[in-house]
């Protein structure tokens, strides 16, 4: 039987931790979008008037929508899990009347919420600053939930798994922001030679992408039930992999 108590009170910890912090959690995200906007869109838009009969800085916004928030929720379970491993209050945490199921399941909703606060706030910006129409908004603000839950049980697995700030900062370094930038942010994969647009749908981050710009401006450069597929495939496997992870108890003590 769940503890929902429990739960509960992990859940609002973690949410509050961030929301508490907002000008280190929130911020920064905000303007690095704002700056991608004014600095890639409306400079290189230029230069590239359209992309698949979109502007250009409509193009790239729904690509930063999805790094901002995989990149928000990524980080929150990680660094949560990893300051609570070095200060070695993880084990205490463990024989408290709360499962693994639990725990991990506290962690990644909290890491969801930021991802999902971020992302939805990005859009915002699209919205407000170019004008930017979202044909589906119920689907796109779904997606962008799928997508943090996903990268919030990912960082629940980082984070478990690293032994140190750095391990954790390599690990995000190159995995996470390659795959991001490599994923179809600033270009269509169809500008590509043959064999770079093969090799990128070997990136799961380019179907988060082509699945999101789909939800906005209903133009996809792959089939868009595959998109859809991934990112529910990532959410279940992601998050049966943290919370399998957590209930084994590995590397939990520092």
């Amino acid at each position: 039987m769940i503890n929902w108590v429990g739960l509960w009170t992990l859940t609002s910890r973690e949410v509050g931790r961030f929301f508490s912090v907002y000008r280190q959690t929130i911020l920064p995200g905000l303007i690095s979008s704002i700056l991608y906007i004014l600095i890639f869109g409306f400079t290189l838009e230029q230069r590239i008037s359209e992309i698949q009969g979109v502007s250009y800085t409509w193009f790239i916004l729904p690509g930063l929508i999805i790094m901002n928030t995989l990149t928000n929720a990524t980080s929150n379970t990680a660094s949560s899990i990893l300051q609570m491993k070095l200060l070695q209050q993880l084990p205490d945490l463990l024989i408290a009347p709360l499962s693994g199921f639990e725990i991990a399941l506290a962690y990644i909703v909290g890491g969801t919420i930021r991802g999902l606060v971020n992302g939805v706030l990005v859009l915002l910006i699209g919205i407000i600053m170019i004008d930017l129409p979202v044909i589906d908004p119920i689907k796109t603000v779904f997606y962008i939930f799928l997508v943090s839950w996903a990268f919030s049980s990912m960082g629940l697995i980082l984070g478990q798994l690293s032994e140190s700030w750095d391990q954790l900062a390599t690990m995000q370094n190159f995995i996470l922001t390659p795959l991001s930038f490599l994923g179809g942010i600033f270009y269509s994969i169809n500008m590509l030679p043959n064999w770079a647009q093969k090799l990128s749908y070997f990136n799961p981050i380019y179907y988060m992408i082509n699945g999101i710009r789909y939800t906005i401006l209903g133009i996809n450069t792959s089939n868009i039930s595959i998109s859809f597929i991934m990112a529910f495939v990532l959410t279940i496997a992601f998050s049966i992999a943290a919370i399998f992870l957590m209930q084994s108890g590995k590397k939990i003590k520092q």
